[in-house]
């Protein structure tokens, strides 16, 4: 079966996020196939290659880099979300004359298009966060 995920809370202010990485690593080791992760609203946050959290909790960004690494798993940030909130790739910082890029390595910036895309090739789209 294929699935496909959208995130639309923050890393560490719900639980969404936690349960979104561990519900796609339950599913690709059952077998599974995960076509897409589409991070919306303040879920964009774990595409920051800044995020530092402390050494006792659960490092998302690079807990998402691993999974799309270890099973192919497509990464996508929303445009308007990531620009609003000030995640951008080397291409935005430059489009935006802004002096650094802070999209993690892995993660793709791109628009809402993706999403309808994950939900017309996916058997299933599920939602973490509201």
């Amino acid at each position: 079966m294929i699935f496909s995920i959208a995130i639309y809370a923050a890393p560490y202010s719900s639980q969404a996020s936690d349960s979104a990485y561990r519900f796609a690593l339950a599913l690709l080791e059952s077998g599974n196939s995960l076509y897409r992760v589409f991070f919306y609203h303040d879920a964009i946050h774990a595409a920051s290659s800044l995020a530092t959290p402390q050494q006792d909790e659960s490092h998302y960004t690079q807990n998402w880099q691993q999974l799309a690494q270890k099973y192919n798993v497509d990464l996508v940030v929303c445009i308007a979300a990531a620009l609003k909130r000030g995640l951008l790739n080397e291409q935005e910082a430059a489009r935006y004359e802004k002096h650094a890029a802070n999209l993690a390595e892995g993660f793709e910036i791109s628009g809402l298009g993706q999403l309808v895309d994950a939900a017309v090739v996916s058997d299933r789209l599920i939602t973490f966060g509201s």
